[in-house]
């Protein structure tokens, strides 16, 4: 996935692919009629080198509308480029915010810690 300018739809849209409604389909054909006028956004990696490896991760509780699960996500930063970013829903509702910050945390340790491996 290198358009993260449109990934927040695509990825709500996915969620009604089983059963869409008109306006799912109208909303997607926004998403699809954007992605044709604006063909050259993307993820842009800087060509400075660096070894800083830094990460950033948040978890929002109850906040899908629909099954009011907790939503996390993160991404990593080598230097000034991102390389790594992901969303999710969780599968479980969380009893407060603290436990959902916790497994972001957990998350993004994990990727970070397989990253970090791939480095060396």
């Amino acid at each position: 996935m290198t358009r993260h300018d449109i990934a927040f739809s695509v990825q709500t849209l996915s969620q009604f692919l089983l059963e869409p409604k008109k306006s799912h389909v109208n909303a997607a054909r926004r998403v699809v009629k954007y992605v044709n006028n604006h063909p050259c956004q993307g993820v842009l990696l800087s060509s400075e080198s660096s070894d800083q490896v830094s990460t950033y991760g948040d978890a929002d509780r109850a906040s899908c509308l629909q099954t009011r699960r907790s939503v996390t996500g993160y991404f990593v930063k080598i230097g000034k480029s991102v390389v790594c970013w992901k969303s999710n829903k969780l599968a479980t509702v969380f009893r407060s915010s603290t436990e959902a910050e916790f497994r972001s945390i957990a998350v993004v340790t994990a990727e970070l810690v397989w990253i970090l491996s791939l480095l060396k």
